[in-house]
């Protein structure tokens, strides 16, 4: 019997780790929207043209085990790491729409997974220590976006959309899943202030994501806050340097069968990290492009790590100033 009963809490456990990404706040431990995304130069909708985007996104990432089942103590370690290209097409309408620029966007996420993690746990005297490994790699769910924006010297202000589409890659206990399997939509303001004779540009946005129900699993990831900013010195047209940060809270619980057990894993977590924007002509077409560093504190109920950007931009018509 003591046997028996180790090994159905071992396989319990093992469960529990295997899914261990989906008990951090927000279903699969992150949602839709990239934090750090919209940081230097996040008010500014594009000038009317068509654009091509790569954009490149990195993550590694670890989060502890402490859980009690039954007066058992299970503790361990989820370490994650994630690679991210999406690549974006951007049109901005050549007429004004409330006497503002308007743009349209997709994108599409390919992606890869590998995701870590064991547990040891004390039954009756038997020390069990259960491990799962898997990596992976997928498209994920297609974001349609939309923004309106406007210039007034010095200052650049822009509001918002995206929509997360469900179409990609999505499987029941896969941790290495990088579609989300719901539908989900985020609202956000952004502004920018940036003086051309002194170089100076300060930057911020602020925004809300809603999430729609996973039907598979019956978990409803809550309404998510961010707020990003950047503070940067532009040396010339071709090149800025500064400091950029995030800011995320969850500000509605998470519900769902999940979260009876656990609770409803609101999360948080803050960022801050180095800055590099650029520009530069490949033959007669103009690319810009930046790299961003985020390290991660101040965390709750979500992984905490490092993140990184590296993203190029290339106008097909258009994009003059």
């Amino acid at each position: 019997m003591k046997q028996t009963t180790a090994f159905l809490l071992a396989g319990l456990t093992l469960q529990f780790v295997a899914g261990s990404q989906e008990t951090q706040a927000a279903e699969g431990g992150l949602g839709f929207y990239l934090l750090g995304s919209k940081t230097s130069l996040a008010g500014f909708v594009p000038p009317p043209g068509t654009y091509v985007a790569d954009y490149n996104y990195f993550y590694s990432g670890s989060a502890p085990i402490n859980f009690n089942i039954g007066g058992v103590d299970v503790t361990g370690g989820v370490d994650a790491n994630a690679y991210i290209k999406l690549f974006t097409g951007l049109w901005t309408a050549p007429d004004k729409v409330l006497s503002g620029n308007i743009a349209f966007s997709v994108s599409v996420p390919i992606g890869w997974k590998d995701v870590s993690a064991g547990a040891a746990v004390d039954v009756l005297g038997h020390v069990l220590q259960p491990k799962f490994e898997d990596d992976g790699a997928h498209i994920g769910d297609p974001v349609l976006g939309a923004s309106l924006g406007w210039h007034e010297g010095s200052w650049h202000w822009s509001v918002g959309t995206l929509l997360n589409v469900p179409v990609g890659y999505w499987k029941k206990g896969d941790v290495t899943n990088i579609g989300f399997n719901r539908w989900a939509g985020d609202l956000t303001g952004a502004v920018t202030y940036l003086d051309m004779k002194t170089g100076i540009e300060l930057s911020s946005a602020a925004g809300f994501t809603f999430n729609g129900t996973n039907e598979a699993t019956d978990y409803t990831t809550g309404t998510e806050f961010h707020l990003e900013g950047a503070a940067m010195q532009h040396f010339s047209k071709t090149l800025s340097f500064g400091l950029q940060g995030y800011y995320y809270q969850q500000v509605t619980g998470d519900s769902g069968p999940g979260t009876k057990f656990l609770g409803d894993f609101k999360g948080r977590v803050v960022a801050l990290g180095p800055a590099l924007d650029f520009s530069f002509a490949l033959g007669k077409t103009p690319v810009s492009g930046n790299v961003k560093y985020f390290h991660e504190f101040a965390v709750e109920n979500r992984l905490e790590g490092d993140a990184g950007y590296l993203n190029f931009t290339i106008p097909l018509s258009g994009g003059g100033h």
